[in-house]
C-alpha cells in the first residue's frame, strides 16, 4: 500500500500495460462495402442504385439503422413479386421505420399530444402536475 494516487484512480503500473485504440468513423467505401457483405450474408440481391441509397442512409443515419433496412427492404421485394431490392424497397422502408433523429423531432413535435406530457400548454413542465390525487 502507497498513498500515490495515479492518474484516472488507477495504479501506474497497470495504466503503463492497457493499450490505447484509437478508432475513426468509417468512410463511405467502407459502409458500402460492409452493407455489400452484410447482403451477400442475408442472401439478399439488391442493384446498385439501392446499395448507393442504403450507403448514403448509414452515413446520414447509422451503420446499424441502414443493416436493419436491408432484411425489411428483401420482405417489401419479395411481397411485390421481385428478385432484386431496389430503390423503391429502400425508400418504402425508410418510410415506414423511423432513424434515431426523426423518431427524436417527431416526439417532439408532438409531445404535446402524449398522456405525460412533461411541457403543457403554457410552455410550463406539468410533470403530472394536473393529474387528480387523493
Amino acid at each position: 500500500g502507497t498513498n500515490y494516487k495515479g492518474p484516472h484512480g488507477m495504479p501506474i503500473d497497470l495504466l503503463d500495460r492497457l493499450l490505447i485504440i484509437s478508432t475513426e468513423p468509417y468512410s463511405e467505401k467502407e459502409m458500402s462495402q460492409i452493407l455489400h457483405i452484410r447482403c451477400e450474408e442475408e442472401d439478399v440481391e439488391i442493384t446498385d442504385d439501392a446499395q448507393e441509397l442504403l450507403t448514403k442512409i448509414a452515413m446520414e443515419t447509422s451503420l446499424r439503422y441502414a443493416i436493419h433496412m436491408i432484411t425489411a427492404a428483401s420482405l417489401v421485394c419479395t411481397k411485390r413479386k421481385g428478385t432484386e431490392v431496389d430503390v423503391q424497397d429502400i425508400k418504402r422502408c425508410y418510410s415506414l421505420f423511423s432513424d434515431l433523429k426523426r423518431s427524436t423531432a417527431y416526439l417532439m413535435e408532438y409531445q404535446h399530444e402524449f398522456m405525460f406530457s412533461e411541457i403543457g400548454n403554457d410552455g410550463e413542465a406539468s410533470y403530472g402536475s394536473n393529474m387528480a390525487t387523493d
